[in-house]
């Protein structure tokens, strides 16, 4: 099976960054597939453009997909569809979805794989931890205060290295194939309690303050925030987070033989490197 060829959709996101090097490591031929880099077994592959996805998907045997901005968005479900009428084209045998757990546009996107004829899993992930160091709260974090649409839930978020070993369990070991993975962090958090462990990981204080979706997208769209993530936080924060995925799995260990990561393990690797505190950051650089 290392002779044949992996391809990695966002090989330069949080995930796919992470599955790709590892399967580099074990040994696994690999092509990254992201928007704007070929050469060095990458080849352009951008969502907006389909006419780069022939030659990025020919001859893969399988492939991991991540899609961007994310499955719940209304455009998600018909590109998937052709996406997985190309990959079968070109002779692809397995593909790996990411998904997001409770979200209705990502269950459209996972039953189109799941009946697509080819092997399939589907991980179904919780919010990621990294969102508070790699993405859009990492910036309120590092300048002392979070300000969030008022979430209404508490969630499992779980540590992007699990959904990585998770994925990479999904495209080398065949007696996963055709599974749904669904896969959380071990306990229940709320943002608050998030916030609260950083600062004290950090030794900072940092605030967090919540506001009216409507108030929140008013002022971020005036600071320069596209619609279609506007409307992605929108439903995130209005639809996804209500309660329906305050639950936890234990598809991690399962899987892994190993428990899931806790958020605070996470966190004080994370702080060890400055990244939350704003000073330190400025001293180094």
């Amino acid at each position: 099976m290392k002779n044949e060829i992996i391809g990695v959709v966002g090989a330069t996101g949080k995930t796919g960054g992470r599955v790709l090097t590892q399967l580099q490591q074990l040994g696994y031929s690999t092509r990254g597939l992201s928007r704007g880099i070929s050469g060095n077994n990458h080849r352009t592959f951008d969502w907006s453009d389909r006419s780069t996805w022939v030659a990025a998907l020919q001859g893969l045997d399988s492939v991991y997909v991540t899609y961007f901005p994310d499955l719940a968005v209304p455009s998600a479900e018909d590109d998937i569809r052709a996406f997985v009428e190309m990959a079968k084209a070109s002779e692809i045998k397995h593909v790996v979805l990411l998904s997001g757990r409770g979200e209705e546009g990502a269950q459209r996107a996972e039953d189109v794989v799941r009946s697509s004829g080819l092997a399939w899993n589907i991980v179904r992930a919780s919010w990621f931890m990294q969102n508070f160091s790699e993405s859009f709260m990492h910036d309120g974090l590092k300048a002392g205060e979070l300000v969030l649409p008022e979430p209404k839930a508490t969630e499992p978020f779980i540590d992007v290295d699990d959904i990585a070993d998770v994925v990479v369990a999904a495209l080398t070991r065949h007696e996963l194939r055709n599974q749904l993975l669904e896969i959380t962090g071990p306990e229940l958090l709320s943002f608050v309690d998030c916030v609260d462990i950083i600062g004290h990981a950090s030794g900072r204080e940092i605030g967090f303050t919540t506001l009216p979706v409507d108030t929140y997208l008013a002022a971020a769209k005036a600071d320069g925030l596209p619609e279609d993530i506007a409307w992605l936080i929108n439903e995130l924060f209005v639809n996804v987070l209500d309660g329906r995925n305050e639950s936890t799995t234990d598809t991690v260990e399962r899987v892994l033989g190993r428990p899931a990561r806790r958020f605070e393990s996470y966190v004080m690797s994370v702080a060890s490197t400055g990244i939350w505190d704003e000073e330190k950051q400025v001293m180094e650089s």
